[in-house]
């Protein structure tokens, strides 16, 4: 895919812009490092009441003065992000700017692959003409930012090897394409690793290969954005959990979600109901009880599915309550790490039915796990039925 020509395209225009990006963010940085985070120019963050619980509620702009940037706010970070952290960062949210646009007028992008024919390997998901697109901005957005070593996507079938950037970034450049055609939310997921030194000396796949196969709990960074009715990035550097709202009238993320808490406890779930006679005892003992005021809480649970991941869990930050897929479906590496790394952040938790997620050492690069993400009171009481994990996928064909 590398040399394919939408990917040399979006390549070409990435280079044109890199030499003033990087100069621009290099004074940027240098001149907010004597600010602290707390010292952030925006309105406060308010809170409205949910049935799930407290919701942080957009900041309301009242000025072009209060406007944050993303790249102004992590500027404001100190130590924990570097000169090199927000360059990748900055391109990482240019690249979701870019895929936000082709996704609001995707026909005539769509009508120029759709004769085209594309391989995978059996691990994957069949792509889309759209997942194509995206990946090819993505990786013409890594590639270009000169700070990522290693890649893997979704999209590729192995580990690609860039160069000898500092960092290793893992992606799904668009989570949820299934539901393009039904302009149901998508989204765009990823994960920044430190590069292993240790695989120096290794063959260039297999040093790509071990870069990318880093357990969740050595992110020094991750993010998703949401592509829907407004276009919001999710993202945490360590130190919390922040989101940014795409303002068109500037063509910026401009900081809206401070702070971000998921509730200790929610009252939504989002699961895929249709497979409730599929599921173990475990989980079906659960979901009946939260249904009917039987659980911890006494309180009704209601369901809300999107079948975009991106989509529910963004509810589910905001709400509380879980979002999950019971059976080995979701991808450890690319999905699973890096949204369990944000769920954490923002006070929650994320795990397999059985095992902390951002403990689990990757063995294959797609490989597949069931995902139960959400708040840290509703994880906990969900596992303690203890068979929730759904072994045998019968083969769905939607």
């Amino acid at each position: 895919m590398l040399d394919s020509p939408v990917y040399l395209v979006v390549l070409i225009a990435w280079r044109l812009l890199d030499t003033l990006v990087v100069e621009k963010l290099k004074k940027l940085h240098s001149n907010l490092q004597h600010f602290s985070l707390k010292e952030v120019s925006s309105p406060p963050t308010t809170f409205v009441k949910s049935r799930g619980g407290v919701m942080p509620k957009s900041v309301t702009r009242n000025s072009k003065e209060d406007v944050v940037s993303m790249t102004g706010f992590l500027g404001t970070e100190g130590s924990n992000v570097d000169v090199d952290l927000l360059v990748l960062m900055t391109h990482i949210q240019s690249a979701c700017k870019h895929i936000a646009a082709v996704l609001a007028s995707p026909t005539e992008l769509q009508a120029s692959l759709l004769d085209s024919s594309f391989s995978y390997a059996a691990e994957r998901d069949a792509p889309k003409p759209l997942d194509i697109i995206a990946n090819n901005i993505m990786k013409a957005a890594l590639r270009s930012s000169g700070k990522v070593a290693a890649i893997a996507s979704e999209e590729e079938d192995a580990a690609i090897w860039f160069g000898e950037g500092p960092f290793v970034v893992v992606f799904d450049p668009l989570d949820g394409s299934r539901n393009i055609d039904a302009s149901i939310p998508t989204g765009t997921i990823f994960g920044i690793y430190r590069k292993v030194p240790e695989a120096d000396q290794l063959p260039l796949p297999e040093k790509a290969t071990v870069n990318v196969m880093q357990r969740g709990e050595r992110l020094v960074a991750a993010g998703y954005a949401l592509y829907s009715s407004a276009t919001v990035m999710c993202i945490s550097v360590g130190s919390g959990l922040y989101g940014f709202t795409l303002d068109h009238s500037i063509g910026e993320f401009v900081y809206s979600h401070h702070d971000i808490r998921i509730p200790e406890r929610g009252q939504i779930y989002s699961v895929n109901d249709a497979r409730y006679f599929d599921w173990p005892s475990g989980l079906q003992r659960y979901i009946d009880n939260i249904r009917q005021g039987k659980s911890q809480t006494r309180k009704k649970y209601s369901a809300r599915y999107i079948c975009s991941l991106v989509a529910d869990l963004h509810r589910t930050i905001l709400y509380g309550g879980l979002a999950m897929n019971p059976r080995s479906h979701l991808r450890l590496v690319y999905e699973a790490n890096p949204l369990s790394y944000l769920v954490e952040q923002g006070g929650g938790k994320g795990t397999d039915g059985k095992r902390r997620i951002l403990e689990i050492n990757p063995i294959k690069l797609h490989q597949r796990l069931p995902l139960f993400l959400g708040s840290m009171a509703d994880i906990a009481e969900l596992v303690s039925y203890g068979d929730v994990q759904q072994l045998e996928n019968p083969g769905y064909e939607v």
